[in-house]
């Protein structure tokens, strides 16, 4: 395929993609990125796949896990936050695909729009896939290696239930067994952990400031 028409491909898929995520925002409003710029990004394939779990106190706190794949974010809402102890199956949502550029979002999404609240880039990193990803995502196995700053090692997400187009489907987050995994009576990563891994900040410190900033992905 020429590259003029394999690029305007890839800018097609994605914007197939990140349809859901721009109907549900308004860019006038709010500073997150709109993904128009993320048709260079490419389809996802290359040596170094970024991933981001972004903190987020919305209507409540949860943890926004995502994995860079085929040029957007693919994401889950993870209510407790990832644990390092195998036996914790942490329940995560799959929500919209997110624009590559929102993994270095960190700041305050404002009041009436969709997630309002307070946004910490809570760790990022790169991740390596063990199995097939689109197989993966259509099966609903899913397993990887994570070289954040804060999550390391083998990872799992398993869907939960038959896959329907009319919800969003409840997948798990489980560490897997290897030298990172913590014991059940460790202190939890989230907990040891807690503040923005870009900038240092707690949640109370970004609120206050009512900025935002845009972290460098490693």
């Amino acid at each position: 395929m020429a590259p003029k028409k394999a690029a305007s491909k890839a800018s097609k898929e994605v914007d197939e993609q990140l349809a859901r995520y721009r109907a549900m925002r308004d860019f006038t409003m709010t500073a997150e990125p709109s993904g128009e710029d993320d048709a260079s990004s490419g389809s996802g394939h290359g040596d170094s796949l970024p991933f981001v779990i972004q903190k987020h106190a919305a209507t409540r706190l949860h943890y926004d896990f995502r994995l860079g794949w085929r040029g957007v974010l693919k994401s889950w809402a993870v209510t407790k936050g990832p644990s390092y102890y195998p036996g914790d199956k942490r329940l995560a949502v799959e929500v919209e695909d997110h624009p590559i550029a929102y993994g270095g979002f960190e700041g305050t999404i404002p009041k009436g729009q969709y997630g309002g609240g307070t946004v910490m880039v809570w760790d990022q990193g790169t991740w390596e896939p063990l199995v097939d990803v689109d197989e993966g995502l259509r099966t609903g196995k899913l397993s990887f290696t994570l070289h954040g700053k804060k999550l390391k090692g083998n990872w799992a997400l398993v869907r939960m239930g038959r896959r329907t187009s009319k919800d969003r489907p409840n997948w798990l987050l489980i560490k897997e067994h290897d030298k990172y995994a913590h014991g059940v009576d460790a202190e939890p990563v989230t907990e040891a952990h807690p503040n923005s891994a870009i900038t240092g900040r707690t949640m109370d410190q970004i609120a206050a400031a009512g900025d935002h900033v845009w972290g460098a992905e490693e």
